[in-house]
């Protein structure tokens, strides 16, 4: 089962960067610096920001479906994520080492079938519930604070 890991694009997201702090607050975003303890992961490029670096904290709908499973939170940026990392049968470094919550959906939005991958056994748990025809894709969590971290779908090469 081929799997394909992609990041958000960047470009809906970089006009926020140069909003006034009136605007950016309006839109349920904030600008901050990594502190020296890092773990803030970008959902553009998949990987922690560095401390220092300058990233956007911004709510996002992962999930839009058209269902109780709708889901919004908040999710980190990085100001240099300038395109979208993609991953095809490997994991990208927010997915590594930390608890993943895994949640399988049909192709009409609802919950099937979740998951929890505690131990670095992400690959192994995407792999599980792929098997089951139903789940059409598959949104990973951090588990510890509940925000999305990536979308994983099913994946052909051509």
């Amino acid at each position: 089962m081929t799997y394909r890991i992609r990041g958000l694009d960047p470009a809906q997201f970089a006009d926020r960067f140069a909003m006034e702090p009136g605007a950016l607050a309006a839109s349920l975003s904030q600008c901050l610096t990594v502190g020296p303890d890092g773990y803030y992961p970008c959902r553009v490029s998949l990987e922690d920001a560095a401390p220092g670096e300058e990233i956007l904290l911004t709510n996002f709908t992962n999930h839009a479906a058209d269902t109780p499973y709708r889901n919004t939170f908040a999710i980190y940026v990085r100001r240099t994520a300038d395109r979208a990392a993609e991953f095809v049968d490997s994991l990208p470094p927010v997915l590594r080492a930390r608890p993943i919550a895994l949640r399988g959906y049909t192709a009409a939005g609802l919950l099937h079938r979740a998951s929890l991958a505690l131990e670095d056994d992400v690959d192994t748990v995407i792999r599980d519930l792929l098997k089951e025809e139903d789940i059409a894709y598959i949104d990973a969590h951090n588990a510890k604070h509940g925000c999305f971290a990536a979308r994983i779908e099913r994946y052909e090469e051509h």
